[in-house]
């Protein structure tokens, strides 16, 4: 991006009781986070927080700041307290199947624990936001599905016509 270019913004929630409790270091935040930021984005707002009814608020909180992309990991699992897709969804105008089942097919060639991570690619108002999983393999592979795509979502989101 040139000088004169604004940088995008970014939200970034992590979805981590052990972490949020201060038992555990989270990896995931700080990879995403160099990760956005080596591709322009700010990061406006990014919270770690304990599994549960705490990710909504979050994930609310993030978006009315209007961030690009908002980025999730964590909570995508099956544990009873794994909710981040489904506080995610009711929040999102369209969902973007395509990129859910392409983060799927990356991890699966990693490890067959991929199948049952669940999670939602879609857009609330002008933002990104896509549930990734939590472990930092996972967030490794998610990201490297997005990067070829990410710049071109969110220029369709600003009204750009690239295509």
């Amino acid at each position: 991006m040139s000088a004169q270019t604004p940088r995008r913004t970014a939200g970034v929630l992590i979805a981590s009781t052990r972490a949020a409790a201060g038992t555990y270091q989270d990896e995931c935040g700080p990879l995403i986070a160099d990760w956005l930021y080596a591709l322009g984005y700010d990061i406006v707002l990014a919270e770690v927080v304990p599994d549960g009814v705490e990710v909504a608020a979050s994930l609310q909180r993030i978006l009315a700041l209007e961030p690009s992309v908002l980025l999730t990991s964590g909570g995508t699992g099956l544990s009873p307290d794994d909710v981040t897709p489904e506080s995610t969804e009711p929040l999102l105008d369209r969902q973007v199947p395509g990129v859910m089942e392409a983060l799927r097919a990356k991890g699966m060639a990693s490890t067959p624990m991929a199948a049952i991570s669940r999670g939602f690619a879609g857009t609330a108002g002008r933002t990104f936001v896509v549930n990734l999983p939590g472990s930092p393999g996972a967030v490794a592979d998610g990201l490297a599905v997005l990067e070829p795509i990410i710049g071109h979502i969110c220029g369709q989101l600003e009204g750009k016509r690239e295509h």
